[in-house]
């Protein structure tokens, strides 16, 4: 099939499925029509070990990353590693997805979140696109020193992509700045058009979207969606972004009852409303249609995220994919 717009799909809501799975649901995601496929990074599998072998598994797609922490992996790290996938998958688009972490996963690597994240990730794409250029390259900064670092990788015309997931205003600016393109994430379709309107303040960076969607029922997936969200709710950079969304209430009562060690009423202080505008639940149909708010909303490449709430998670998940491919 030929689809109007490019859709993705992650891997990365499916580890529960095993590191093995990753090349079925790629070969499954090729065999629908998808163009991409991702994975994230954070304290479970490696992110380029997957996807390199994606890349003899299902060559032809595109694969991304969404997203690789930088602190930590050093822009040198990265450039190899990215050059590697290219080189394994010289037609395919190779997106290197990063961005800041949160704290809670930095701290588990024995890393410290930075208090300066907007200088921090200027610093590293401008050191990244100098160590994919192939040329030598010393670079002193405030966060990132190289000296005569040379990639060792001979690459054609086709070079890795920049990719910076952002979620709000100073962020989303940078991205249409310095990179190719731009990650949102946990957003409803709603708040997709100010989220570009920040992007296009500073450039043309191409604008993904993580669709986070489950062709299940409320009765069974609602709950794994409440903790879902209120993980996410958590985060200080999330939270800001939900409230700019139209969710202050469901924030205002969420970390009010956590503050008051009522993890139940935080749990049901998420809404079935902000469930089904972020974490959305549905039949294939409502799936499809959910997806196509997306794309009607801006997204030039939604990726989606399917949610495998159910007994039988494979199913739940090939459930969605064909459901959200139906939207391109």
């Amino acid at each position: 099939m030929t689809a109007k717009t490019p859709l993705g799909v992650t891997f990365g809501s499916l580890g529960a499925l095993g590191p093995r799975a990753v090349t079925d649901i790629a070969k499954q995601a090729q065999s629908l029509g998808y163009k991409s496929l991702w994975t994230i990074e954070a304290t479970g599998t490696d992110a380029m070990t997957l996807l390199g072998a994606v890349s003899h598994a299902a060559p032809g797609l595109d694969l991304g990353t969404g997203i690789i922490p930088i602190q930590l992996r050093t822009p040198a790290l990265a450039a190899m590693s990215a050059a590697s996938l290219q080189a394994l998958s010289p037609d395919s688009d190779i997106w290197l997805g990063i961005g800041v972490s949160a704290p809670g996963i930095l701290s588990q690597h024995g890393e410290t979140a930075t208090t300066k994240p907007i200088g921090m990730m200027r610093e590293y794409v401008a050191l990244l696109r100098e160590c994919l250029s192939g040329q030598s390259v010393t670079f002193e900064g405030d966060y990132f020193q190289v000296k005569r670092f040379r990639l060792g990788l001979q690459l054609g015309d086709r070079k890795p992509k920049i990719v910076m997931a952002a979620l709000n205003p100073q962020m989303l600016k940078l991205a249409g700045e310095i990179a190719d393109g731009v990650l949102l994430n946990y957003l409803p379709a709603s708040h997709v058009s100010q989220s570009i309107q920040q992007v296009r303040k500073g450039g043309n960076a191409k604008i993904f979207a993580y669709v986070h969607a489950s062709v299940s029922t409320m009765e069974r997936a609602a709950n794994s969606a409440r903790k879902d969200l209120f993980n996410y709710a958590m985060a200080d950079g999330y939270a800001r972004m939900f409230r700019k969304a139209g969710f202050d209430q469901e924030i205002d009562e969420l970390r009010a009852c956590y503050a008051a060690k009522d993890r139940d009423g935080a749990l049901a202080a998420v809404s079935d409303r902000m469930i089904q505008a972020i974490d959305f639940i549905g039949s294939e149909a409502e799936v499809t249609d959910f997806v196509k708010t997306y794309i009607d909303a801006g997204i030039e490449h939604p990726v989606l995220m399917p949610m495998p709430w159910g007994d039988d998670k494979n199913l739940v998940a090939q459930q969605t994919m064909r459901a959200a491919i139906a939207a391109t």
